[in-house]
C-alpha cells in the first residue's frame, strides 16, 4: 500500500494570512510516531510561517509555536485540528497589531 492522501486545503484566513492543511494516511507509522498518519498543519502570517504541527522521522509528533519546538501529543486527526486551530486563534490574539 502507498500512501493516501486524505486531506489537502489553503485555507486563505487574511489578505497576508492562510493555513495549509495535509495529511496522509501511510503503510506503517513514520517512527517514533506509533499512528500511521503523516501530516504538516501550517499557519503562514506576512510569508513566515508562525506555527507547524507535524511529525517527521526521528522527530515524532511536534509543533513550532513562533520559534519553541515542543513535543506534541498525538491522539486523533479531530484532536490535532482542533488544537491546530486553538493555537491559530491564541496565535492571532496575542500578536495582534504587531
Amino acid at each position: 500500500m502507498k500512501a493516501v492522501l486524505l486531506y489537502k486545503r489553503r485555507h486563505v484566513l487574511a489578505e497576508n494570512a492562510f493555513a495549509e492543511l495535509v495529511l496522509w494516511r501511510l503503510p506503517a507509522p513514520v517512527p517514533p510516531s506509533p499512528h500511521g498518519l503523516k501530516y504538516r498543519l501550517a499557519y503562514v502570517v506576512d510569508g513566515v510561517c508562525v506555527l507547524r504541527y507535524d511529525n517527521e522521522r526521528g522527530k515524532g509528533d511536534h509543533r513550532h509555536f513562533g520559534d519553541v519546538e515542543s513535543a506534541y501529543a498525538f491522539s486523533d486527526p479531530e484532536t490535532l485540528l482542533a488544537d491546530f486551530w486553538a493555537d491559530v486563534a491564541r496565535w492571532n490574539d496575542e500578536n495582534r497589531g504587531s
